[in-house]
């Protein structure tokens, strides 16, 4: 064999040799990448699961919250449910108050009218009582609005004409007399004043 056919053959060789390295070094690279890749596979699922965790925790906090929130709010709508039958169930406790002065007038009243004396001094006890009653009585109806609707002239939407009657001193259309009076309260009439007209 010739020097040269021998430098070939090393050449040759060392190429193999430098290829079988390199090829190597290649799959040392290729399992060194896969292990890196591993690794940070791993490291991006431990921070991907974190976070899902932490998102679960918010939903979690934000749910138990909105639960929290909407068990308040029906706790509240059942106790405003609950005052308002009461305010409309008991609105007219205050103007009942005011109308138990009156039954004691009245009854004081009745107690003087039972006790002895001349029939024209019970009678006198009796018209004061009364007269004491009214003027009680129209005291609570001040206090609570209630007015009695005025008979100055006739008005069909406050009165209520029952009959029609001649009279000389009063011209036609007018109010001669009250047979029963009128109420209102504030702006809404109660009861219309039943009245007599003149023809």
């Amino acid at each position: 064999m010739s020097k040269e056919e021998n430098n070939n053959e090393e050449i040759v060789e060392t190429e193999e040799i430098s290829e079988q390295s390199q090829t190597q070094q290649q799959e040392e690279v290729v399992v060194d990448d896969s292990e890196k890749f591993a690794s940070l596979d791993e490291e991006f699922k431990a921070k991907m699961e974190a976070k899902v965790q932490e998102a679960e925790n918010k939903a979690q906090e934000s749910e138990d919250k909105f639960l929290r929130t909407h068990a308040d709010f029906e706790n509240i709508k059942k106790r405003l449910e609950k005052e308002k039958y009461q305010a409309i169930d008991y609105a007219s406790e205050k103007f009942a108050k005011d109308l138990l002065s009156t039954m004691d007038t009245l009854e004081m009243a009745l107690q003087s009218a039972n006790s002895e004396g001349s029939a024209e001094e019970l009678i006198e006890k009796l018209k004061e009582g009364i007269d004491l009653t009214i003027k009680n009585m129209m005291t609570t109806f001040e206090k609570h609005d209630i007015s009695v609707v005025d008979t100055e002239e006739f008005d069909p939407q406050v009165h209520n004409a029952v009959m029609q009657v001649d009279s000389e001193d009063k011209e036609s259309g007018q109010i001669v007399q009250v047979m029963q009076k009128g109420y209102m309260y504030k702006e809404r009439l109660l009861r219309p004043a039943m009245v007599s007209i003149a023809n």
